[in-house]
């Protein structure tokens, strides 16, 4: 175990460390914000900036020794509650913007009650945040980072030289990625042949979205967890690369389209305590739309990374990263004195009844 703030920016503890500078710089610059609740976008921003600290914090375990009120839990904890209020957000903003200007009158009079029981307890979703927020263990989390920002400490694997270790990092996540049974909903797989029928109608697709829409809803966590993680590494590959990081971006997006309908028509028979369909045949219908045009964006993914050169070509690039030309450096000191006044920005909310 080290305790040198700066290691050699070839190594992998190196950029460990400038991962969790980085989010969590992007957690402290939205912080008031979110507490003020002005703009949703603040909320969105501390939240990405939550998750992306959490996939640094697993992703470079094996390089750096975080302190126990900063590890991988304390911090799923916080990134949680923030979730909540923002899919609540999400929904509200759906429900108002892309649904209730076309529905006839009847239905957009009853989308109007929900949207003011959403109301309610959206409120209560933010004295939640609030509280988690102005919370000592909140405090504690951010002061442990802090304070490890100060003086690192590090694994032994932290040491060793990025480019080395880059692709036994990423290609366990790719491969759990692809061997995932998502892939294959709507398949005909016989015999190591594979058959995507390709004229699917829109009532077989809803039951083929009704039977796995959980295990599609899994495969878009993963993707999202492997997309922040190649996201911190695209100065190390080409094009190539990058492309890669755009199919799995339009991954998490087409299934989270998927899943968020879903959301939203549980959520609406909930609150009308009936059927949709029975209650608002016309929003249940274009629920139903948007769920195959989706599922048509997905076909074209799925038909791609089920193609076994497709598999191997991926797998090829993330065995070849390219060394650097210029190295990126730790934040500067100007921004770290921000990050502490931000901390006491923090601590005197905290202090607040």
């Amino acid at each position: 175990m080290s305790n040198k703030k700066i290691l050699d920016p070839k190594t992998f503890g190196h950029w460990g460390y400038l991962a969790v500078e980085k989010h969590f710089q992007k957690i402290l610059k939205h912080e008031i914000e979110v507490l003020k609740d002005k703009d949703p976008e603040e909320l969105h921003q501390m939240r990405v900036g939550m998750r992306r600290l959490r996939t640094a914090v697993t992703g470079f375990e094996e390089a750096i020794l975080l302190p126990k009120a900063a590890q991988e839990k304390k911090i799923a904890t916080v990134a949680r509650r923030l979730g909540e209020l923002r899919d609540l957000d999400v929904l509200q903003d759906t429900l108002k913007n892309q649904y209730l200007p076309g529905l006839p009158i009847p239905e957009q009079d009853l989308l109007k009650k929900v949207l003011a029981t959403l109301k309610k307890r959206r409120h209560k979703s933010l004295e939640e945040v609030q509280t988690t927020l102005k919370h000592s263990n909140y405090n504690s989390l951010k002061q442990a980072l802090q304070n490890w920002l100060k003086q690192p400490h590090y694994r032994l694997l932290a040491e060793g030289a990025i480019e080395d270790i880059l692709p036994d990092l990423l290609l366990p996540l790719v491969s759990k990625l692809l061997l995932h049974p998502a892939w294959l909903v709507g398949v005909k797989l016989e015999a190591g042949k594979i058959d995507i029928p390709s004229d699917l109608n829109s009532e077989i697709v809803a039951h083929l979205l009704d039977t796995h829409g959980e295990s599609l809803h899994h495969l878009r966590k993963q993707a999202k967890g492997l997309r922040y993680q190649m996201e911190l590494f695209t100065d190390f590959y080409g094009s190539t690369y990058k492309d890669y990081v755009k199919d799995i971006k339009a991954i998490q997006r087409i299934v989270g389209e998927i899943q968020d309908s879903f959301v939203l028509a549980a959520f609406l028979t909930d609150t009308l305590k009936s059927n949709l369909s029975g209650k608002m045949p016309t929003l249940a219908a274009q629920l139903t739309e948007t769920r195959y045009k989706s599922w048509q964006e997905w076909q074209i993914l799925q038909q791609r990374y089920l193609n076994p050169q497709i598999r191997i070509d991926f797998h090829q690039t993330l065995l070849k990263p390219v060394p650097l030309v210029s190295q990126p450096e730790p934040l500067s000191e100007q921004l770290v004195q921000n990050d502490q006044l931000s901390l006491r920005n923090s601590e005197l909310l905290l202090a607040q009844p």
